[in-house]
């Protein structure tokens, strides 16, 4: 089986901006049935529907309807809560039947609770708010009771709205703001109600695909074809459009930003702040974001006219077209970063990788090599800081070739599927681009890929684990049934991603749940937060497997190994534990500057106090703490290595 497809989510691009998609997949029950069975036979453990799997179904199914709890009570609820073992048989014995009779109830009951909180909303339009409403309140709360407990949480959401409200400049923003607010509700709520008893049966054997996939285990996933496309956009970091960032205005979208190198900033012609109002000569003011989106979206050199409202300060606003030729886009400030620092005689290089992408013009190894050849091409580099905080992951040959940048030939990772074959995952290349002093930069949010990456350089001993206690703890892959080849080739079914198997470094290790610990703990932003694969709903264990540092090739065909062995030849990495002698000592003084350092201290008094649901990213303005304290372990690594060499 070619794992390569293996697919993690990476960073967002808009997707602050994004409704979910509007419109429902085309499926019927017996095509539902059938991907479920697809799911079941590639899922890593979980083969078929059983008791406890339709139990959290039912969970996972109210959380698609109503994720925040503001629709249904506990009254409504009752059946469904805490089912009986009668309903859970119904339930399997529907599923082999391809019917789904429980679930078109519970969808049911959703719509008449849609009817509800609209009269609700009538009514609370004149009473008084609360006062001293949380977020944090709120994404605690349990199910309504009644429709009456309903009501007063709905009026505590509206309270909470009214505050930001309220922190805006003026009036008129205020009420743009609290028109979108409607505006959202309403299309979601319109995803369920739908244009036809077709469009809601469709709807409800999506959300029971969700809700049977998030079942299974926290990365198994269903997409509608619209999810699908956001989805493979954001694990390449690249689409065709225009290169602009839009905001709904609810009278048309405004351009936030202009991706620089895209073909709105070679034109010159459309400028931020500019309110686009049509697209070909077609109205969006109304559009769904996302599918305004894809109108402005389009195949690489074709043209897209867009009717432009621009206001100037001194005269009347201006209305025009503008034509736009799409080109590729690559969202290069979300994969990859770098820079030098002076040091001495040198410098240390900083790299900045944000997820493992791979396109026809682009790759983390290619963008990572190129840069390393440029840093000690032009400066003489005496240390590498390679910073994977934030980087929630990417393709699984990516972290393999990665890796390969700081080691010699020899297995990187072992990925066991859900037959229990394990297949090995080897850097191949010639050349290993540094061979210095290296940092691995590590937080609570680095997983999958990531994870790879430390955990395989630390079991080498090639590099030290700098930041957070650890990492996410994300051990398990998945494959993804979309072809990232061929973008626009989107099942109009839907597409899904599942949970095959666990990955393993060359130590025999997998994060799975524990993550990569640091040999050095440096706190940044996310070290109080609970975040992490352990938090999960239904998290995969964690095991082992023999380490392979000595690679006896059993898993590659007989006919393949002679040739494969003369690949390798003799330059295979070999462990080393040299960097164990450092720790001690780097990890006193790092411990040290930190105590003495005050900022660091405020710091660190901010952080224990966050309220995981309102988390600021830039406390009190303060400089990026924990990579200034990379860099110090860095000087000091530089130092330690050249005494001990």
């Amino acid at each position: 089986m070619n794992l390569v497809k293996q697919i993690c989510v990476a960073s967002l691009f808009l997707t602050s901006l994004l409704i979910e998609a509007a419109t429902p997949p085309n499926i019927t029950a017996h095509e539902a049935h059938l991907k479920a069975e697809e799911i079941f036979r590639a899922h890593a453990r979980h083969k078929e529907l059983t008791s406890e799997i339709s139990k959290r179904i039912i969970i996972s199914y109210l959380d698609e309807l109503d994720p925040i709890k503001c629709y249904l009570t506990k009254q409504d609820l009752s059946p469904y809560l805490d089912p009986s073992n009668e309903l859970l048989k119904k339930i399997e014995s529907d599923y082999k039947k391809e019917e789904f009779s429980v679930f078109q109830s519970l969808y049911d009951l959703f719509l008449e609770a849609i009817e509800r909180r609209n009269l609700i909303e009538e009514k609370i339009e004149a009473l008084p708010l609360p006062k001293e409403v949380t977020a944090k309140e709120l994404h605690e709360a349990d199910w309504p009771a009644n429709s009456d407990d309903l009501e007063s949480k709905l009026l505590k959401i509206r309270a909470l709205q009214n505050d930001s409200a309220e922190k805006l400049a003026t009036p008129e923003q205020s009420t743009i703001f609290f028109q979108r607010v409607a505006k959202r509700r309403y299309l979601r709520e319109k995803e369920f109600t739908g244009a036809s008893k077709l469009d809601q049966k469709r709807q409800m054997l999506s959300c029971f695909l969700k809700a049977l996939a998030s079942s299974l285990d926290s990365h198994t996933m269903y997409f509608t074809p619209q999810e699908a496309k956001q989805f493979l956009i954001q694990v390449q970091q690249r689409l065709f459009g225009i290169g602009a960032q839009l905001r709904d205005d609810l009278n048309g979208f405004t351009v936030v930003q202009i991706v620089e190198g895209g073909p709105a900033s070679h034109s010159n012609e459309l400028k931020i702040g500019d309110k686009i109002i049509a697209v070909n000569h077609e109205p969006i003011a109304g559009m769904d974001i996302t599918e305004a989106v894809d109108l402005i979206r389009g195949p690489e050199g074709s043209a897209v006219i867009l009717t432009i409202v621009r206001e100037h300060p001194s005269q009347k606003e201006e209305k025009f077209d503008i034509v736009i030729i799409r080109e590729e886009i690559v969202l290069t400030e979300s994969r990859f970063s770098s820079k030098v620092e002076p040091y001495g005689s040198g410098a240390i290089g900083y790299l900045s990788l944000h997820s493992f992408y791979q396109d026809p013009k682009h790759s983390s190894y290619i963008d990572l090599k190129k840069s390393i050849d440029e840093m000690k091409a032009c400066h003489n580099v005496k240390g590498i800081i390679l910073d994977l905080r934030h980087n929630s992951g990417g393709l699984l040959p990516q972290a393999v070739e990665v890796t390969g940048l700081f080691i010699d030939k020899g297995v990187v990772a072992s990925i066991k599927d859900h037959t229990g074959h394990v297949q090995r995952l080897r850097n191949l290349n010639e050349e290993v681009s540094w061979s210095g002093p290296l940092i691995i930069l590590i937080n609570r949010a680095s997983a999958s890929a990531s994870e790879i990456v430390a955990l395989a350089l630390a079991d080498y001993g090639r590099a030290l684990i700098v930041g957070d206690e650890a990492t996410y703890g994300k051990g398990t892959y998945q494959t993804f049934t979309l072809e990232s080849s061929n973008p626009e080739k989107i099942n109009p079914q839907g597409e899904y991603k599942v949970t095959r198997g666990a990955y393993y470094t060359v130590g025999g290790r997998t994060p799975q749940l524990t993550g990569v610990k640091s040999d050095l703990e440096v706190p940044g932003i996310l070290s109080n937060m609970e975040i992490g694969e352990k938090y999960a709903k239904y998290p995969l264990e964690n095991d082992k497997i023999s380490p392979l540092f000595e690679d006896d090739l059993s898993d590659v065909h007989p006919l393949y190994r002679t040739r494969l062995k003369k690949a390798l030849g003799k330059s295979i990495q070999k462990p080393s534990n040299k960097l164990d002698t450092y720790i001690a000592d780097l990890k006193a003084h790092s411990q040290k500057r930190i105590e003495k350092n005050a900022n660091y201290q405020n710091f660190l008094k901010e952080i224990r106090a966050i309220d995981r649901y309102e988390i600021d990213f830039n406390l009190t303005g303060q400089n990026d703490l924990q990579l200034e304290e990379a860099f110090n372990i860095m000087k000091e690594l530089i130092l330690l290595s050249k005494n001990g060499s």
